[in-house]
């Protein structure tokens, strides 16, 4: 077999694995979720997930990190974007995508931060990476912030991510229109810093 077919058949396995564990994870977090679960549901042995996952830390690692490429990228940022047109109106857009994901039956919060909740040792790697995974959030709007032109871009960046988490957890209560309240605020937070 060639590099590449040999390359194709490895990763098969690796991302059925990773996909299993991202629905899983992202659904009951990574306390809830046994390694047997993972495997029975990825369709694989368990050296196979050994081989490419030589322990649950390292994936619920990977996790964070795919969870980092879907959502925080291939969803807030990419999807905020084209909703807003501006940098300013693309902020105001992260609560519209809130609003709609809050609504779904399969909202489930923010993985960075149940992960980093779920992770009691403060010098756990999962826990580290959790909380970079909550600073690369603030980097997206930190640069949106910037590109509108907003003063003192990593302080807004602070206020508008306590906006972000303090609308999921209160959409985690239950309250739907928790966006909606939220947008208001933000709109509020960048004439502060305009």
């Amino acid at each position: 077999m060639t590099e590449a077919i040999v390359a194709t058949a490895e990763r098969r396995p690796r991302q059925r694995i990773l996909e299993s564990a991202y629905e899983l994870f992202s659904r009951r977090g990574v306390s809830g979720v046994g390694i047997e679960e993972v495997i029975a549901r990825a369709s694989v042995a368990k050296a196979t997930l050994y081989r490419h996952f030589p322990s649950k830390n390292d994936l619920v690692l990977a996790f964070l990190e795919r969870r980092e490429q879907l959502w925080t990228y291939g969803w807030v940022e990419q999807e905020a974007r084209l909703r807003g047109g501006t940098p300013e109106a693309a902020l105001l857009a992260i609560f519209d995508l809130f609003d709609e994901w809050f609504r779904r039956d399969d909202f489930e919060g923010c993985s960075f931060v149940n992960v980093m909740l779920e992770t009691g040792d403060p010098g756990s790697d999962i826990r580290a990476a959790s909380a970079k995974h909550l600073e690369n959030i603030r980097g997206v709007i930190r640069t949106l912030a910037e590109e509108a032109g907003l003063r003192d871009a990593g302080q807004f960046a602070l206020s508008f991510h306590i906006l972000m988490k303090g609308a999921i957890v209160q959409a985690g209560e239950g309250d739907l229109d928790a966006a909606k309240r939220a947008q208001g605020l933000a709109r509020l937070l960048i004439e502060q810093y305009r």
